[in-house]
């Protein structure tokens, strides 16, 4: 990982991305999403404050755990005039994201102990069909895909 000297205190794209270890891309999309900011250059390049490497393990840290975008997005706007999130801000964003998460886990253990029973047989309608669709209420009635 390349250092940067601590008397630099904007880093390109290419220097972002290899610190936080975020594609160029993703960078581009995120600040594109209004996740991060840079500032342009007279010759048009992006140069990002070095704060902007916490925002970015945030947002990726975030993801990792399965959310969305833009459930990211609205957590960074909440803090104060855009600034870093800090460990508390973490701590508490994330104290609000556990029942999403808790509802996630539950979600993937049904898939899970459901994955032998149906497995891509497309009829969406059969009674034991819990993976593909698990609301089933016309499987009651009628199977198969005529519906």
């Amino acid at each position: 990982m390349p250092q940067i000297p601590e008397k630099i205190h904007e880093l390109t794209v290419g220097q972002l991305s290899a610190r936080s270890g975020a594609a160029v891309s993703a960078l581009h999309f995120y600040e594109s999403k209004g996740l991060i900011s840079s500032r342009r250059t007279s010759g048009n390049q992006r140069r990002y404050s070095r704060d902007t490497l916490r925002r970015v393990a945030f947002v990726r840290a975030a993801q990792r755990v399965g959310l969305p975008l833009v459930t990211i997005g609205e957590a960074l706007a909440r803090l104060p005039e855009g600034r870093t999130p800090t460990r508390e801000d973490w701590a508490r964003l994330s104290e609000n994201w556990r029942e999403a998460l808790d509802q996630r886990i539950d979600q993937l253990v049904r898939l899970r102990d459901n994955l032998d029973h149906c497995i891509g047989c497309g009829c969406l309608s059969l009674k034991a069909c819990a993976l593909s669709n698990p609301d089933d209420t016309y499987g009651d009635h009628i199977s198969g895909s005529r519906l």
